[in-house]
């Protein structure tokens, strides 16, 4: 059995400078997994569409019930292949990804296509799909579902990381998070509080000997 999604997204910036920024995307604050880059081979095709692969090296801490069946060099890095093909033509980017390590416990497979949003020719659609698969005989389905889980939060740290290079790229300051604000304030409520309790503490005690 294989596990299937699939789902969309867009960035709001052109398809020109979606492309420039896919090779431009690590380091960023978003992606501190990827741990290495290298371009395997490249060319130009008669057609002039560019064709590339890539070695991705990733951290990738498995969960501890997975850990007993890896070594140990193996349980916290994986090895990523990425093929892409950038069409000037049609203006479109198409990247096909998969595991080559730890393929045998689970395979992920990931398609992207890149293109102009039909309803807005200034913004860039992303169509992605997935295909998840083990053959772990009695904790397929376990594992699969792990990987789907594991999937979907890759999926949002990488938008959030394009989103992050677009906006170096264009000269802005890269916009946060609802959740990173929603953090910061919530650390300084309780550090106000703190402040608070300490004031109330202190006049609580004043007055003890008033």
């Amino acid at each position: 059995m294989v596990k299937y999604y699939c789902c969309a997204g867009f960035l709001k910036s052109s398809w020109d400078q979606v492309c420039v920024a896919f090779w431009q995307r690590y380091p960023n604050p978003h992606s501190n997994h990827v741990l290495t880059e290298d371009i395997i081979f490249r060319e130009i095709t008669p057609s002039n569409c560019l064709i590339s692969r890539r070695l991705l090296t990733k951290t990738s801490r498995a969960p501890r019930w997975m850990e007993r069946y890896l070594p140990k060099h193996m349980a916290s890095k994986a090895y990523v292949i990425e093929d892409s093909v950038v069409d000037p033509q049609t203006k479109t980017m198409t990247t096909l990804s998969w595991n080559v390590t730890h393929a045998r416990l689970m395979s992920v497979k990931e398609r992207c296509e890149y293109h102009i949003n039909p309803e807005n020719g200034s913004w860039t659609e992303i169509q992605r799909e997935a295909w998840i698969s083990s053959n772990v005989y009695g904790l397929s389905r376990g594992i699969q579902e792990f990987g789907l889980a594991r999937f979907k939060t890759s999926v949002t740290k990488t938008m959030k990381g394009f989103e992050f290079v677009l906006a170096k790229m264009q000269g802005e300051t890269p916009s946060r998070t609802l959740a990173e604000t929603a953090t910061e304030r919530a650390r300084e409520t309780a550090l106000a509080a703190k402040e608070k309790a300490k004031d109330l503490a202190s006049q609580a005690h004043k007055k003890q000997y008033v």
